[in-house]
């Protein structure tokens, strides 16, 4: 979809669901899925009270809204960022951190400790298919180790396990919210030039449309 086509339009959508607490939703990553009937279905990470959860929506088109099904909760799943959704209830998930108290995150932090892990999740089955990043921000093929301005590219298999699939994309930036062109296999890579104002928010000095910039690499399986 072109954002800039004139007939373009956004629509707030109506959230319902008798056992969701809107007041409490803290949004973070976002993902869709769609179901063999054409349903489509909604995974948001959510923040509430700083917790870590995934709410299951359904999306409902004539009605424009969203029907809340069910929260997820796991002990894999402590610090939730970015998500990917395979299923209704099938999903890859990356956590940040690795210790959920803030006084260790920031020791993690600070020491740099690569303990950032990505989690496969189905009601049946959770289980840890990829680990050692540091600050990992994106749960898809792509997923980018922040502050070591690396892409590792990885390989889904029929088992959902992922296996590395190419050395990593070196970049000199602080990146985020990586997209692959469906046509073209391009990287769409969301990049923080002040990496200082991601961390220590300064609401007197705001970080400003120019923290977070988008460039594009070209990405192809022989790079």
């Amino acid at each position: 979809m072109s954002t800039v086509e004139e007939d373009t339009t956004v629509l707030e959508l109506r959230i319902s669901g008798s056992n969701f607490d809107l007041s409490s939703f803290n949004p973070h990553g976002i993902s869709t899925c769609t179901n063999e009937d054409n349903t489509m279905y909604l995974l948001v990470v959510n923040h509430p009270d700083f917790k870590s959860t995934v709410e299951l929506f359904k999306f409902q088109e004539e009605e424009k809204s969203l029907l809340h099904l069910k929260t997820i909760k796991h002990k894999l799943l402590p610090n939730l960022n970015g998500i990917v959704g395979v299923g209704p209830e099938h999903f890859y998930a990356i956590n940040d951190h690795y210790f959920v108290d803030p006084y260790l995150r920031s020791w993690e932090l600070y020491l740099g400790l690569a303990w950032s892990f990505v989690v496969y999740y189905s009601p049946n089955e959770v289980r840890v298919v990829a680990s050692g990043f540091d600050f990992a921000v994106e749960s898809t093929s792509h997923l980018m180790a922040m502050l070591a301005h690396k892409i590792h590219v990885y390989e889904k298999h029929a088992n959902w396990t992922l296996t590395p699939l190419k050395k990593p994309l070196d970049f000199n930036t602080l990146m985020d919210n990586v997209s692959q062109d469906p046509v073209t296999g391009d990287l769409w890579v969301g990049r923080h030039p002040n990496g200082m104002k991601i961390f220590f928010y300064d609401p007197e000095n705001p970080t400003g449309s120019e923290c977070k910039q988008e460039f594009e690499t070209h990405f192809a399986m022989g790079i």
